[in-house]
């Protein structure tokens, strides 16, 4: 028994430093591979717009502050609603209502007010009609209007080609950098890519945005820039 277990732990001991020699004469991965990034740009005229209206009422007591303020914003639907909004495309973002402390010249605190805030989010179709839209809420007693944005909305295609210049882009950077050492590429072992998710604005447009001159409020809705990034690895021949 004792020389069978020898012999066994033998050939244990071997078969371990066989496997080491090999591992340890085994040859490196010798792939030669190139690694290129390229991007995308697609610049949109934006169609649909987001604003933040809301109304801001103070009063010396709730129910008076409250009244007001719910009698504004019922004239600023009603007038929203006139205008095409439909009222799907309102909701009611905030409701706050809370106690101002009033103090005089001396510092001292005088007396105790109420205030109310009601803000709802518009989502507007038609941008043509923006500016209009916002003067007539103004006079209807909106007092705080934020956060104007715009969007496309449909961005799938612009996506898309946006992509696809990306891979456009890092693929010319590839042969010409291949070009330039003297090599042929072989084939493309990975890629990657990122889109920018959301349009973002930019400052100067590359081509018309649209501008709401006819109203007393002038809207200038400019253009959106959709981005992408590819990363693509080829082979080296």
């Amino acid at each position: 028994m004792k020389k069978n277990f020898s012999l066994l732990m033998l050939f244990a001991l071997l078969a371990g430093l066989l496997g080491a020699c090999s591992a340890a004469t085994a040859k490196p991965d010798t792939t030669r591979t190139v690694s290129v990034s390229g991007s995308g740009e697609v610049y949109l005229v934006p169609d649909i717009a987001y604003v933040y209206v809301g109304t801001r009422s103070q009063a010396a007591d709730v129910a008076t502050a409250l009244n007001e303020n719910n009698k504004q914003a019922q004239e600023i639907s009603a007038a929203l609603e006139a205008l095409g909004v439909d009222p799907l495309d309102i909701q009611t973002t905030a409701f706050n209502v809370y106690p101002m402390q009033n103090y005089g010249p001396d510092g001292q605190q005088t007396d105790i007010s109420y205030v109310v805030e009601n803000t709802i989010y518009v989502k507007v179709k038609k941008l043509d009609t923006l500016g209009n839209l916002l003067d007539t809420v103004v006079r209807k007693g909106a007092n705080q209007i934020n956060g104007i944005s715009f969007d496309v909305q449909d961005r799938q295609q612009a996506e898309s080609d946006a992509r696809n210049l990306a891979i456009q882009n890092a693929k010319e950077k590839a042969q010409e950098i291949a070009a330039a050492a003297g090599v042929e590429l072989g084939e493309l072992m990975n890629i990657n890519v990122y889109s920018s998710g959301n349009p973002q604005p930019i400052n100067s447009a590359k081509g018309g945005g649209r501008l709401d001159v006819a109203s007393s409020t002038p809207i200038a809705s400019g253009q959106l820039i959709i981005t992408a990034d590819a990363n693509l690895t080829y082979v080296i021949k």
